[in-house]
């Protein structure tokens, strides 16, 4: 696997927008500094970039006039970036799982939902049709 650590926000963030697709190295600039909010430098980024390349998990084209770098993934970048989804997934479920619910048909309810009280107890549902639903049976 390469030796590349995954330590902060931005660095997962670069890779997202790498998997979404070509990126100028600006252009990263400015949508890590929308998704952050916050002034990200260029002393950020192209380290990470650099790392990246060093380790073959992305490319680069020179493109236009002034020969402007487009980044993009390897097929070995691909398949780090879906290991760091699939390991940041992991997180994420670990996180929601103790707070969903699930309704009597079965949905499973992170937040809202509906909730009732039948035969003096509160019952969680994912909709008040399926509350109507369980108080018929």
């Amino acid at each position: 696997m390469a030796d590349v650590k995954i330590t902060n926000m931005l660095k997962f963030y670069t890779l997202c927008l790498l998997a979404a697709g070509t990126k100028h190295g600006y252009d990263l600039i400015k949508e890590l500094e929308e998704k952050l909010g916050r002034k990200i430098s260029a002393s950020n980024v192209y380290p990470f970039l650099s790392n990246l390349r060093k380790n073959k998990l992305i490319r680069f084209d020179k493109v236009g006039k002034r020969d402007k770098k487009t980044y993009y993934l390897t097929s070995e970048g691909k398949k780090f970036t879906t290991q760091m989804f699939s390991k940041f997934g992991d997180l994420i479920n670990a996180a929601v799982e103790p707070r969903l619910r699930t309704c009597p048909c079965g949905c499973r309810v992170y937040s809202g939902g509906y909730s009732e009280k039948i035969r003096g107890k509160i019952m969680h549902f994912c909709c008040s049709h399926c509350a109507k639903m369980f108080k018929s049976k």
